[in-house]
Order: C-alpha cells, then structure tokens, then sequence
C-alpha cells in the first residue's frame, strides 16, 4: 500500500475512534452533545449546513408545537356555507395549498379542502351549481398545543397530512401549523409564496403601494427607495432596525409602525427576520379595515 494511502487510512481510524470514545463516554447532557458536534465542524469533518441541521432536529425534540403555530387570528380559513364564488378570491390571492374549512362554530374545523381539488370547477364550471364543500374535504389532524415537533412529524409521516389543527386545554381551536412550519425549525427557511430569488430585487411591489422587502436591505437603500431618514449608525439593514423597534425577536405576522410606515414579518425563524411587508400608514390603516369587514 502508498504510504500515503496507510497515512490517510490512520488518520481517518484515528478520527472514528475519538467519535466512538467520545459518544461511548454518554455524555451528560445536550451541551456536551452539542459541543462534540461543533468540534467535529471545526475539525471539517461536518460542514455548516450539517451542523445547521443537526442542531435543529436536537431543537424540534423539546419543541412544543404552540412556539411555532399559526395563531387563530392568522389562519385563513372558509366556512363550509359559503360558495365557491365567496371563497375563490381568498384562496387565489393567498395561494396556500390547504384550508380549514369551518362549521357554523368559528371552532368547529369539519375538515381540510385542498385548492387543487377545486381545479375541476374551472373545467366543468356547471358543477358551480351543485357544489357541496363537503364532498371534496379531507379529513383534520387534531393536536393539542403541547405536542412536542418531533413527535408531530411522526404523526405527518403517517397519516400523510401536510397540516395539523392546534387545540386548546379547552378543545377551542388555537391555530394551525403545517409541515413546513416543522421542517423549518430543522433546515431553516423554506422558500415560500412570499420569497423571491437572491437575482430578484430587495424591494418588491406585490400590490397598489404595498411592497415586500428582503430584511437584509441596507438602510440607505431603503431610505431612498420610501424617502426616509432612518439612521444607520447603529444598524446596517432595515431588518435590524425594526427587530429593534419590536424590543424582541418577532414571529410572522407580527406588526410595528415606524415613521409612518406599518412593517409585517412575512417570514422569520428562530434566528432571525428575513422577510417585510410594507405598508404606509394610511394604507395600511384601509387594508385593515377591509380585513375585519371581510371577517
């Protein structure tokens, strides 16, 4: 054998054996674990993304599913008396993929209408006339606010639901979370309907005087583009500087008002914002207005 040959095969023993001593010593707790996994990233044996994902699945094992939930007041849901005609702008301006479909009772979810078992009422638009709801509704996943994530992704495994409603201690409807909700807490952000790619621009108008905006926008780019004066002696990207005016690290759909204009998270994980809508205030004041209207 090349001598070379015998010096890689002895260092890769030697490295597999200070793995199997290290995990054979059963380490005390999960900073330990964790700060083995770190040194073998530090040693090349694991890359970033690895380590990334690693140190998610370790997260989602004591996770409970309330920390990540879509809230009640967020969820888009139809109710089951409405025609397709009422509910079809929702589903198109939203573009998600699954809906809970609502009874007589704001908590009672009689199931889960998928927007591409509507696509026959485009083909056949007389099935308009004698459309029932319920003939097309797959059945809800019901987990309490407890559940723990690893313990969900199992559930989404088998019994091949992407979505799952949250419930309350008193059997009321909290929120809901899907899979992606999950998969993200473990490989970070997954692009969604509301990104777009890194070619694309920071600013983007989506709608009349409604625009989304990459949090890694620098300030001064975005003073120019909505004529503002925000100051960048202390942040560099308008996403530091509206995590700062939330005093926290926000969740999607939280909303703060900052010189006149309403910024949304569209988009965030455990680490950081990523995504922004837009709003000036008197915009955002009317689109409001029309939500609750809408409710």
């Amino acid at each position: 054998m090349p001598e070379e040959s015998q010096e890689n095969g002895q260092g890769g023993r030697s490295l597999l054996e200070r793995i199997s001593n290290f995990f054979s010593a059963d380490p005390a707790s999960r900073d330990e674990l964790l700060e083995l996994i770190r040194s073998l990233k530090d040693r090349d044996v694991l890359d970033t993304d690895t380590l990334g994902i690693i140190e998610g699945a370790l997260q989602v094992a004591d996770m409970p599913v309330r920390e990540i939930m879509i809230p009640r007041v967020q969820m888009i849901s139809i109710k089951a008396s409405d025609h397709p005609r009422d509910f079809l702008p929702t589903i198109i301006d939203c573009a998600h993929s699954r809906f809970p479909v609502l009874g007589d009772d704001p908590d009672e979810v009689i199931g889960i209408l998928l927007a591409k078992d509507l696509l026959p009422l485009v083909l056949d638009p007389a099935r308009l006339d004698r459309f029932q709801i319920k003939d097309l509704l797959r059945p809800a996943l019901f987990i309490p606010e407890s559940k723990r994530l690893d313990s969900l992704l199992r559930d989404f495994r088998i019994s091949r639901n992407h979505m799952a409603i949250v419930v309350n201690e008193y059997g009321g409807v909290a929120g809901l979370v899907t899979i992606e909700d999950v998969l993200e807490q473990i490989v970070g952000e997954i692009e969604d309907e509301h990104d777009f790619d890194e070619d694309d621009y920071l600013i983007k108008e989506i709608d009349n005087n409604e625009f989304t905006v990459k949090a890694l926008t620098p300030i001064e780019d975005f003073n120019v583009f909505f004529d503002r004066q925000f100051s960048d002696d202390e942040f560099d990207t308008i996403g530091g500087l509206v995590t700062q005016q939330f005093g926290h690290l926000p969740e999607r759909g939280e909303t703060a008002e900052l010189n006149g204009l309403q910024f949304t998270v569209l988009s965030a994980d455990g680490r950081t914002i990523r995504l922004l809508r837009v709003t000036p205030g008197d915009q955002a004041a009317e689109t409001d207005g029309d939500k609750a209207m809408e409710g």
